[in-house]
């Protein structure tokens, strides 16, 4: 699935305006050289599954996935229904990320109970565990005497690759240890989230992560992975990308923000922004997968044509 140099990228989606203009940026992801194109799932935004099956069928190269899926928003026997479906529909391109939720508004706004971070995790566990299970029994018991007649396919996913090996890859991401625990336990590419919760703030107030942090994150996770790590695909979320002749001065900018809390130096460091010259930002990745062992790159949409000529660069010979 990567390119000759180990890596991988992609980009998600911001929106939505009309189908015409869904299907020439789709397409415009998979012309930029992108590997896969991610949808989020975001109460007040667009349903990620329809984003990634019309997606689908305006490709023919771009895999496509979810960045994450906010498991206490889902029933896990209907989130497996929705994985299976839309893996077929995609001829098995799909890559389903899950995560824990932390947007307290938007559990409010759907009327949906918030429970603290380890019941949210826990919640986390049991739907993989649960979603695995209906993949590796081939569909439902109670359904097996229809589909022999009929000669329907049952509920079951196109891949091999995630969930114990039934069904599509698994990303799980976060920086903390609770759900780095699920990630190293599960998940076929574990992300190294680029935010965390600010201490002391409302639940969803987040603050950038220092490459210290990062280091942790990426430590803790390969341990609890054990010999599981080096099968591991490692992703990154890129908050940022800017291409500049002048790095330093981005970063005396950034560091102005006293809501992102790092110095000048750290911003400089930390692998969860990317900015500098074309080769710079090259080398800075380089770098970053020596480090840390990143080799799947996620920037957001509105980064994606800025960032287009890394990747070109990254994949010259």
């Amino acid at each position: 699935m990567g390119t000759p140099e180990g890596f991988r990228f992609s980009t998600n989606i911001f929106g939505i305006t009309s189908r015409a203009d869904f299907v020439a940026y789709s397409r415009r992801v998979e012309e930029l050289g992108y590997d896969t194109l991610f949808a989020a799932d975001h109460v007040g935004s667009y349903a990620p599954f329809p984003m990634i099956v019309a997606a689908a069928q305006a490709t023919s190269r771009l895999r496509l996935g979810t960045l994450v899926l906010n498991v206490p928003f889902w029933n896990p026997a209907l989130l497996a229904r929705e994985i299976a479906t839309a893996d077929v529909l995609t001829d098995g391109r799909l890559e389903v990320g899950l995560g824990s939720g932390h947007m307290k508004w938007e559990f409010d706004a759907a009327d949906i109970p918030w429970e603290g971070f380890a019941a949210r995790t826990e919640r986390l566990q049991r739907a993989v565990e649960e979603i695995g299970r209906i993949f590796a029994a081939g569909g439902y018991e109670q359904r097996r005497a229809t589909e022999e007649h009929f000669g329907t396919r049952p509920l079951v996913p196109v891949q091999k690759a995630g969930f114990g090996g039934y069904g599509p890859p698994l990303i799980v991401a976060g920086t903390g240890e609770r759900v780095l625990r699920v990630a190293a336990r599960h998940a076929s590419i574990i992300g190294i989230a680029g935010a965390k919760q600010a201490r002391g703030k409302p639940p969803g107030t987040l603050r950038l992560c220092s490459a210290r942090e990062a280091d942790e994150a990426v430590r803790f996770a390969r341990a609890q992975a054990g010999g599981r790590a080096a099968d591991v695909e490692w992703n990154v979320l890129v908050q940022l990308v800017k291409v500049t002749g002048d790095r330093r001065a981005v970063a005396e900018e950034l560091a102005r923000d006293p809501d992102e809390g790092l110095s000048v130096e750290e911003i400089l460091q930390t692998p969860f922004l990317l900015f500098g010259t074309v080769d710079e930002m090259a080398a800075q990745i380089a770098a970053n997968r020596e480090r840390y062992g990143f080799t799947y790159y996620s920037v957001h949409a509105p980064f994606a044509e800025e960032f287009a000529p890394v990747i070109e660069r990254l994949r010259m010979p």
